[in-house]
Parts: C-alpha cells; structure tokens; sequence
C-alpha cells in the first residue's frame, strides 16, 4: 500500500505548480508515510481489509496531504529562501 501512496504523491509533485520548490522525494516519501500510516490505523482499529472505505481512504489521505504540503511550500519557500540570502549576504 505505500508504494501507492508513493506513486501518487509522485504523480501530484508534476500535476501541481512549483515542483522547484521542493525536493524530488519529498511529495512521494510524503505519500507513502501518510498511506501507511492511515492503513495502520485503519487496521488497528478494526477495520476489515475486505472492506472498500480502508482502501479508498488510505488512497485519498496522500492526496490530501501531498496537495496541501506543496502547495504551502510553492507559497512559502520562495519568500524564505529570499530572506536567507539577504541573511547570509548581510553577514559577509
């Protein structure tokens, strides 16, 4: 299951806009914590594998997460990457 979640959080590292903002593995190691983790959950609280919502939530939580951690990092990272090299250009 986190090679699915790896899988789609590769495929919405190239779907969603600023991909330079973030490392290459970032969105997929990203994706495939979040399905395990979800699916462990899911299981330790009795969820039944036969069941189609286990699958279909462990699916969507990588898409949630990915989505909303390279959005924030297109919005945020550029403004503070500026801010570090007026820090360290200060400083020489």
């Amino acid at each position: 299951m986190p090679v699915l979640g790896a899988a789609v959080g590769a495929l919405l590292r190239y779907v969603i806009p600023g991909r330079e903002t973030h490392g290459l593995l970032l969105l997929p190691a990203l994706g495939a914590v979040t399905t395990a983790t979800a699916w462990v959950v899911m299981v330790v609280t009795g969820w039944s594998l036969g069941e189609p919502w286990i699958w279909t939530l462990a699916l969507v939580a990588p898409i949630v997460t990915c989505t909303i951690a390279a959005l924030v990092l297109a919005r945020v990272r550029p403004a503070r990457d500026e801010q570090r090299l007026h820090q360290l250009l200060a400083t020489r």
